[in-house]
């Protein structure tokens, strides 16, 4: 059996309601269920973590369609005129967490990640007609044979990725309520919320969430510093400074996550210290800059000198390093954002923090207050 973790007896006791005592040879004969058993591991982790379904929801809706025509049973799929793009990706954004899904997994992404896993087997989950936008699951991967005899396990599959979902749906909800219940407690600084937050600033936290919290921090954080402006000494104004978010987390759209008015500040929030990361987020914005939230513990002057190291091999001209490294404005890593974070509470502002990581967590997984 491939490697197991907690879900994956999940996946077997519903092979077994399907298939009985050869459940496991199912699992084992299956590069499918071994896909999903992969894409799975998540089902029990960080409660707070937006689950990535495009891959899972991409064979999902076209096993559906595969259900739907009854393919399962009557064995004609091979004269089927294959589901429309709009129709399947329609269905995909009614699916929960789906609303803001998009077209990669259904094109290539999903039959990419599967070769990665499986490239010598020469099958693809996704078979689809360019000319027409017509797609079809591949039925050679929903047929498994034990002892001679044909299986279908098209129904089995949709089971378990049903379950997963309904896994991570109550794992977020469990989160979100914890999040109201914070809100609610009367010492704005009890030590039960600060754990909280300080709980989602660690180096193994998920990287949507780390986005989440640090802007919630930086923000409330911000909020309490003004400067004066004006375009002549005698129209100066006193603006408090304020954080915006840019974009849904973690989203590789090639934008900004955060930006500052009215200073305009850009900040990037990263967990990674490798230079072509960086380099890219500065050249992008045309070498102006650039703010980074590093999810480490290293100080900045440490991450910077990495950062440099990684360029003098890759660039070997010191004048181009030096160019981009001059780009780099700040390096806020986590024990600067704990440092904020106890400056937060000794303003006694703890749960405008918690709000504002309710109000970003509730957009970013589309979960509506009549959830």
């Amino acid at each position: 059996m491939s490697s197991s973790h907690q879900f994956t007896q999940v996946i077997l006791d519903i092979l077994t309601q399907h298939f009985g005592d050869i459940a496991e040879e199912i699992f084992n004969k299956s590069p499918l269920i071994q896909y999903l058993n992969i894409k799975t591991k998540s089902a029990n982790r960080d409660s707070k973590s937006r689950p990535s379904l495009g891959n899972h929801y991409a064979l999902y809706v076209l096993i559906e369609d595969y259900i739907n025509g009854n393919f399962n049973t009557n064995k004609n799929y091979e004269n089927y005129e294959g589901a429309k793009f709009s129709d399947l990706l329609r269905r995909q954004r009614e699916l929960p967490f789906g609303e803001k899904l998009q077209n990669h997994a259904l094109n290539h992404r999903l039959n990419m990640e599967f070769k990665k896993y499986f490239p010598t087997l020469g099958e693809e989950p996704i078979l689809r007609d360019i000319a027409t936008s017509r797609y079809w699951i591949n039925e050679n991967l929903l047929i498994v044979t034990v002892s001679k005899v044909q299986y279908n396990i098209a129904i089995a599959i949709k089971d378990i990725i049903d379950s997963f979902v309904a896994v991570r749906q109550k794992s977020f909800r469990d989160f979100m309520r914890y999040c109201d219940e914070l809100l609610v407690i009367e010492n704005k600084n009890c030590d039960e919320a600060i754990a909280f937050i300080k709980n989602l600033l660690k180096p193994n936290t998920d990287a949507r969430v780390f986005e989440i919290t640090s802007y919630a921090i930086l923000k409330i954080f911000y909020a309490q510093q003004t400067i004066f402006w004006g375009y002549s000494l005698d129209t100066l104004v006193e603006d408090a400074l304020i954080l915006y978010k840019t974009g849904r987390t973690n989203a590789n759209d090639g934008g900004i996550d955060f930006v500052m008015k009215p200073l305009g500040r850009f900040f990037q929030v990263t967990e990674t210290v490798e230079v072509d990361k960086y380099f890219l987020d500065i050249d992008k914005i045309q070498r102006y800059p650039i703010t980074f939230v590093v999810k480490s513990n290293e100080t900045p002057e440490q991450i910077k000198a990495k950062i440099k190291q990684q360029a003098e091999i890759k660039y070997k001209i010191k004048a181009i390093v030096k160019r981009y490294l001059n780009c780099i404005e700040e390096i806020i890593n986590l024990p600067s954002l704990d440092d904020k974070l106890t400056e937060i509470v000794g303003n006694n502002q703890i749960q405008d923090v918690i709000r504002e990581i309710l109000i970003q967590s509730k957009l970013e997984f589309n979960i509506d207050e009549a959830d």
